[in-house]
């Protein structure tokens, strides 16, 4: 078995074609991906639930 290939088939018997088109869409896929831009938050996504009070009415508008 050799070493120095990018991709290995495990089931079958893929021709030199089928890899170049499986590998053609990965690649295409790969470079369409956006990169994430991080921005900061001024507040946390989660919040402390010992830090809440308690009790909420049922018309409160906090969740």
């Amino acid at each position: 078995m050799s070493t120095d290939t990018l991709l290995r088939v495990e089931k079958g018997n893929a021709a030199p074609e089928e890899l170049a088109a499986i590998t053609a869409i990965l690649l295409a896929r790969a470079a369409a991906t956006p990169e994430t831009v991080t921005t900061p938050r001024s507040q946390a996504g989660w919040r402390r639930l010992e830090r809440t009070p308690g009790f909420r009415a049922p018309h409160s508008w906090q969740g």
